[in-house]
């Protein structure tokens, strides 16, 4: 049997990088899958406080080993059946997470912002990584009962696009909501294009309904193809389609959106709606590469 590939977490040693570590111990657990904590840095000096209150060090003393160890120790209390490595990489971390992607079932980071905006806004690094990975990337969102294991809100929802085609981030959600036994919700934004408004009421009525009902004909497309053993529901919003997402995530443990590769370019490029999400969630985000 070919051994499963890790779920890898890029840890720094902040509380958010610790988090994501709690979430992702609960969904190798899930899985079966091995977790792999990885540090990467140019530089020795950790920037924080909340691990050097922990370990009762001046923060100019704690060192990448003890940042790996202290998530090591945090994922094995959490879930002591999880097969647990650890790295300390050299190198800058952007180049390093993109790296360890290529050979990880699923990538995990928190949010981390600079100047202490730690929840409000995504982390440099994060942001980065997620338009570059070569698997699965989740960005941990939310508050701290945001947990793979036991759903707070009992859903996942899936962003589908205007192409309305089975997509690997449609796929993705639903192996998420089969191993959590939770319904998916699959949700189509959709807007009557400005330049197609007219001031007759019959005849604003009738584009209104021919743009709405496109999207739901998007969404049967999208989920035609998914097997009938989990709950599904389909949904339909008029707005902005990064808008209409982070408002479902309020009501989610997981928000899944497809990000497309594009010639010639290094990974992903992401779009406004992943980069809203990325952003503003209220959950953990999962940005899924979708192949050409």
């Amino acid at each position: 049997m070919t051994a499963a590939l890790p779920i890898v977490v890029g840890v720094d040693g902040s509380e958010p990088s610790l988090r994501a570590v709690d979430w992702a111990a609960d969904e190798a657990a899930l899985r079966g899958a091995p977790l792999r904590l990885v540090y990467a840095s140019l530089w020795e000096r950790y920037e924080g406080t909340s691990l050097a209150d922990d370990l009762h060090k001046p923060s100019e003393e704690i060192t990448a080993d003890d940042i790996v160890d202290t998530a090591e120790r945090r994922a094995r209390q959490r879930r002591p059946a999880v097969t647990v490595s650890t790295g300390v990489l050299v190198e800058e971390p952007e180049y390093a997470l993109v790296r360890e992607s290529r050979e990880a079932s699923l990538l995990v980071t928190g949010t981390r912002g600079r100047s202490g905006l730690a929840e409000a806004l995504l982390g440099s690094v994060s942001l980065t990584v997620a338009g570059h990975a070569h698997c699965p990337m989740v960005v941990i969102r939310g508050n701290h009962d945001n947990q793979a294991a036991h759903p707070v809100h009992g859903r996942v929802v899936v962003g589908i696009g205007e192409e309305g085609k089975e997509s690997a981030a449609v796929r993705f959600a639903y192996e998420e909501a089969r191993r959590r036994k939770v319904p998916l919700e699959a949700v189509r934004a959709w807007r009557t294009p400005a330049r197609e408004t007219t001031d007759h009421p019959l005849m604003s009525g009738e584009l209104v309904r021919l743009h709405e009902q496109q999207a739901m004909d998007a969404l049967e497309s999208g989920l035609q193809s998914l097997p009938t053993d989990i709950e599904a529901h389909r949904r339909t919003v008029e707005g902005h389609a990064r808008s209409v997402l982070v408002a479902a995530s309020y009501d989610a443990d997981l928000l899944v959106i497809g990000a497309r590769r594009r010639p010639r370019t290094f990974g992903l490029q992401l779009g406004r709606v992943a980069h809203g999400a990325l952003h503003h969630s209220a959950c953990p985000v999962v940005i899924v590469p979708e192949p050409e």
